[in-house]
């Protein structure tokens, strides 16, 4: 099936929603971005007939808890907090996750929410 404007549509929706679109993050390359925002956001995670946004944001979250990806945990947490999802509801997740990833995995994730939400709670304060 081939790209269109409309996955770029799509994706910049969700992305906007999420409130990930200013990445003050270190920058990837433009072609790196195209196929993130196309193909990641605009293909997969617009499916929300199957599952809704706050599904695939549990998953994703879940998944870098449990690799251990704290950069790309750090957006997704912000995500999943502008997508309406509770700290307690992710601080659960990570618990859960800790008998299978282990324990290091998990208080990482649970530091890194922390500064999340402190800092954002700072931020908007």
């Amino acid at each position: 099936m081939p790209l269109d404007d409309q996955d770029r549509k799509k994706g910049l929706e969700i992305l906007k929603k999420m409130n990930l679109l200013k990445n003050d993050e270190t920058p990837v390359s433009k072609d790196l971005l195209k196929q993130i925002i196309d193909m990641l956001y605009g293909t997969i995670w617009s499916r929300t007939e199957q599952l809704s946004l706050q599904e695939r944001s549990m998953i994703t979250l879940t998944v870098l808890v449990a690799l251990n990806r704290e950069n790309e945990l750090k957006s997704h947490l912000r995500g999943a907090k502008n997508l309406g999802i509770t700290k307690e509801k992710i601080e659960e997740m990570i618990l859960h996750v800790a008998h299978y990833s282990g324990f290091p995995t998990a208080v990482s994730a649970s530091q890194l929410l922390n500064k999340v939400w402190d800092s954002d709670e700072t931020n908007s304060g």
